[in-house]
């Protein structure tokens, strides 16, 4: 059974959908299963693979027009697809309202598919709305992308407590994966302030692996590629096939 990994902040701008890009396709070169859910109406994760935003998507899936199954894609990587996203999806947030356990639509229709793929990757919106509920109430564990900034600090908070209330009411089995610091600039003293503070804070939840702020990835999006290959030979691509390699462990472990 694939494992759940919803990737949140309600804070947008901390590179949520260029982790969930880059995990997803660094798994896959890994030769696991992938399928990458794109969630956030801005559909930034659908363009982020050249797909066309107008295919059938997982609003579709969400308010029940059509099988989950059927809205799976080929991202034109080996090992993994992806589930795309428009605009559309900011209606599922009002349709969803009128069904019974709207918070768990996702965890339910995910049931048809979850067995094909080892790892299941969401891209939640830069909210705590209905849909970045759904991904909580499906996921396994969620991982924070945390831009090292100061403002970055202010919503972590917030979202502890958004889960917490999730694990008491909704999924008890959520786990944290991890803060993974994101635009890592090691030439500024407050990159560095902020990772400490967080990790004084955050003991034992912080991710060995840290992204690195890197033109090649934000350049990757545009050319509809992951950066491993953009540029594999890039600072971005190896902090990525890092994080694989650290989730890939987390999950031999079983500390999910």
């Amino acid at each position: 059974m694939g494992k759940v990994i919803c990737i949140a902040n309600q804070k947008g701008g901390v590179g949520k959908t260029t982790t969930a890009i880059n995990l997803s396709a660094c798994l896959a070169v890994a030769e696991k299963k992938v399928l990458l859910i794109d969630i956030d109406p801005q559909g930034n994760a659908t363009t982020g693979f050249g797909i066309n935003k107008d295919n059938k998507n997982i609003y579709n899936a969400l308010i029940g027009e059509i099988s989950i199954a059927n809205v799976i894609l080929s991202s034109g990587i080996d090992s993994l697809d992806i589930i795309p996203s428009n605009i559309d999806l900011i209606g599922a947030e009002i349709e969803l309202v009128n069904y019974d356990s709207r918070e768990s639509r996702l965890r339910e229709i995910l049931k048809e598919v979850k067995k094909r793929y080892e790892f299941i990757i969401i891209d939640c919106p830069p909210s705590l709305g209905l849909l970045t509920l759904n991904s909580l109430t499906a996921a396994d564990s969620i991982l924070i992308p945390l831009q090292c900034e100061y403002y970055a600090l202010e919503g972590l908070s917030q979202l502890m407590n958004t889960i917490k209330l999730v694990k008491e009411s909704l999924n008890s089995g959520l786990i944290l994966e991890g803060i993974l610091f994101t635009m890592f600039d090691s030439r500024t003293v407050l990159s560095s302030q902020v990772m400490q503070e967080v990790k004084g804070h955050f003991n034992g939840r912080v991710l060995n692996t840290v992204i690195p702020r890197n033109v090649r990835l934000s350049e990757a999006p545009s050319y509809g590629q992951p950066v491993i290959f953009y540029d594999c030979r890039s600072k971005g691509a190896d902090a990525y096939i890092d994080l694989a390699k650290e989730i890939i462990l987390n999950a031999k472990k079983g500390t999910w």
